[in-house]
């Protein structure tokens, strides 16, 4: 049986969570706990906020397991610093996996990993500890991704890639067939990336750059309003 759980972090990603958690994986989240200068009102969404310096007044790690809802800041750095700290209490960590994500049966997959439906993993894939993986996002056959990664949605990692620990993937970025990817790389939004990178390299591709016509002109002139 399930011990309920806390969550850290009182922002949108802890709400996103919030919902997976019980709607779809069956936990009961019984409080948040932030950092006390963030405990507020010391209520959110329902539930107590309580502060992490004095969680063990309220929580205890003999009842409650916990989860880490915070995003990618200072390449996921401060997430990996509050997981370490609710370990250090005592805590045991759960991982967010919802079954609506099909994960394969052969999944390899540490604790405070989540996996937003509908991603796309294939057999043969090695999930690290403290692994956030959004909606949409491909992980190929015999791809590793260790320790405090995030991978945005509709990023894709071909298959026998390794994507080092600390590492961001953006939006729509493509990581080729066998490629390895160092700690702490930063891969911007449409990325493609063919070679292997380096640790702590960063790889952005340059946006669109918006043409002379506003979009009434642009109509007027082009076929787009024949479709």
């Amino acid at each position: 049986m399930k011990k309920p759980i806390v969550l850290f972090g009182t922002g949108k990603i802890a709400e996103v969570i919030l919902y997976y958690a019980e709607q779809e994986c069956g936990f009961q989240v019984d409080a948040f706990v932030v950092d006390q200068a963030y405990v507020g009102r010391g209520e959110w969404k329902g539930k107590p906020v309580y502060a992490l310096e004095n969680l063990h007044e309220h929580i205890r790690p003999e009842t409650h397991d916990a989860f880490v809802a915070i995003g990618y800041h200072n390449m996921n750095q401060v997430r990996a610093q509050k997981v370490e700290a609710l370990q250090n209490l005592g805590f045991t960590l759960v991982s967010i996996l919802p079954a609506s994500a099909n994960a394969p049966k052969d999944l390899t997959i540490g604790f405070n990993c989540f996996i937003m439906p509908p991603a796309i993993l294939h057999p043969c894939v090695t999930i690290g500890n403290d692994v956030f993986i959004w909606s949409g996002a491909m992980v190929a056959h015999h791809s590793s991704i260790q320790d405090h990664c995030w991978i945005t949605s509709t990023a894709n990692i071909g298959g026998n890639c390794q994507i080092g620990e600390h590492s961001f993937l953006a939006l729509n970025t493509t990581v080729s067939h066998g490629i390895t990817i160092g700690k702490k790389c930063f891969l911007g939004a449409n990325t493609l990336v063919t070679k292997n990178m380096e640790d702590g390299q960063v790889v952005i591709a340059e946006s669109a750059k918006p043409i002379r016509l506003n979009s009434t002109q642009f109509l007027k002139f082009s076929s787009f309003s024949n479709l």
